[in-house]
């Protein structure tokens, strides 16, 4: 019997672990960055005195994510798409955002459902 029960218990978080993350709706509080310069130059990637460089890189279509103190979420789907257009009026800004978030190669993307400025 206790064989039975750790075999059932095995196959359960055998098929657990294997599921990949679904999306969990959330809402974040961050700043849109730009995120080689954000991961790269550490403060010196964001905030006023990165705006223009940051925008720069968001029109020419690079990664753009949301950071904050628990990680840099990168955005994906609609907001990404266009070279980030629906996104650049915000790049710099401090923002609320929901979506849905994702984790896929240990990064943590972010798809927006809806964006303000804060």
């Amino acid at each position: 019997m206790r064989n039975m029960i750790s075999l059932v218990c095995a196959a359960a978080v055998a098929v657990v672990t294997a599921v990949p993350v679904f999306g969990a709706e959330v809402t974040i509080k961050g700043e849109v960055v730009d995120i080689a310069c954000a991961t790269s130059k550490g403060a010196g990637g964001k905030g006023d005195g990165h705006a223009a460089c940051a925008l720069s890189c968001a029109k020419r279509g690079q990664p753009v994510g949301i950071l904050n103190d628990e990680a840099i979420y990168e955005v994906t789907g609609d907001f990404a798409a266009n070279n980030n257009a629906k996104l650049l009026d915000f790049v710099a800004k401090s923002v609320t955002i929901t979506g849905e978030v994702t984790e896929q190669d240990g990064k943590k993307l972010l798809n927006i459902k809806t964006i303000r400025a804060n």
